[in-house]
């Protein structure tokens, strides 16, 4: 888990960026450009099921099917961001 965004469950290694940026300027280490920008998170309000939708529904623009999305998406709730 730790090589993925403990926020939506990318991969780090996909992330263009190189991870998302703490409030310094830093390169984050947990989190991923799409989901945390300057020590923050891009999508505040949204809860462990809304980034499912999410996610699924940025995978399914990406031409993957919808149960591959589905799919990839089910441990999101487990990721840091969602547990506390």
């Amino acid at each position: 888990m730790k090589n993925q965004c403990q926020s939506c469950g990318m991969p780090m290694k996909q992330d263009p960026k190189g991870g998302g940026t703490e409030s310094d300027g830093g390169l984050s280490e947990k989190y991923c450009s799409y989901c945390f920008v300057d020590g923050a998170f891009t999508q505040p309000s949204f809860s462990a099921q809304d980034m499912q939708a999410f996610c699924i529904e940025k995978m399914k623009e990406m031409g993957y099917p919808r149960i591959i999305g589905w799919l990839f998406t089910r441990g999101i709730p487990k990721l840091e961001r969602w547990s506390k």
